[in-house]
């Protein structure tokens, strides 16, 4: 298996000389989820950004498909990198098919083209386009409006997807839906996605390798068996945190 993505030494720090990565070095390969996994503050984003260049490492470089992504131009990196957030970033004044379509529409795509590859994203991430095509975002619910910004960011077909809390926004219920649909859509695809995330079941449940950071330092990247079976303190600290609901939970006192 070759790797899509890589990580050599990365170091990234502010004006003032604040670390916030320091020597991160890690390998995605083709065709897997890797989660990146942390606390707030803990620099999953910033590394996940430095992937198409939103932030540029002080050290270190990051390797795109065995190049180094600043040796790409950066517009054409983008654009063959698909990218979702947490709020989708939707243009409001466009319709969701427009939405989902921009990114062709700046390469200059025929619009029949563009409509058809809309619709078939919209069925992919299970959105009527008979339905949802011809609305716009402040007519969709929040999993309704995540889905449409996942099927716009696989509109050029990317071999990658970077993925920013996509879910983090969403209540317990539509998130599982979503996890469930976008697991079962990449099982078709084979994309490599990057998800950065603080929530361990997610990772543990779409992770083909999860990679603990903490305060901009890589602790571990491990396959999800490995990762609950470590016993690195930072990790057994972690699965703790999220497991306090199953430990506290008691049999329903009889009345």
């Amino acid at each position: 298996m070759s790797t899509a993505i890589e990580f050599r030494a990365i170091t990234v720090a502010t004006p003032q000389g604040r670390r916030l990565l320091e020597d991160i070095s890690l390998c995605v390969e083709a065709g897997t989820l890797t989660v990146l996994l942390g606390r707030s503050g803990s620099g999953k984003t910033t590394l996940l950004r430095t992937v198409n260049r939103m932030v540029l490492p002080t050290g270190g470089e990051v390797l795109v498909n065995g190049k180094p992504n600043r040796d790409v131009d950066m517009i054409a990196l983008r654009r063959s990198i698909g990218y979702v957030i947490q709020e989708t970033g939707l243009f409001p004044h466009f319709t969701v098919e427009r939405n989902v379509g921009v990114v062709l529409e700046a390469e200059g795509c025929a619009r029949a083209e563009r409509v058809r590859r809309s619709h078939e994203l919209l069925l992919a991430v299970g959105l009527d386009p008979a339905i949802y095509a011809d609305r716009f975002p402040n007519q969709l619910s929040g999993g309704q409006r995540q889905r449409v910004g996942l099927a716009r960011a696989l509109a050029a077909d990317p071999d990658i997807l970077l993925m920013d809390e996509p879910f983090g926004a969403l209540d317990p219920l539509t998130r599982g839906e979503m996890q469930d649909m976008l697991r079962g859509l990449l099982a078709g695809l084979k994309k490599t996605v990057l998800l950065v995330t603080h929530d361990l079941d997610e990772a543990l449940y779409l992770g083909d390798q999860i990679a603990l950071l903490s305060e901009g330092e890589l602790i571990a990247c491990l396959e999800p068996e490995e990762f609950l079976k470590s016993d690195l303190p930072e990790i057994q600290g972690y699965v703790r945190a999220f497991h306090r609901g199953e430990r506290s939970a008691g049999p329903v006192a009889k009345r």
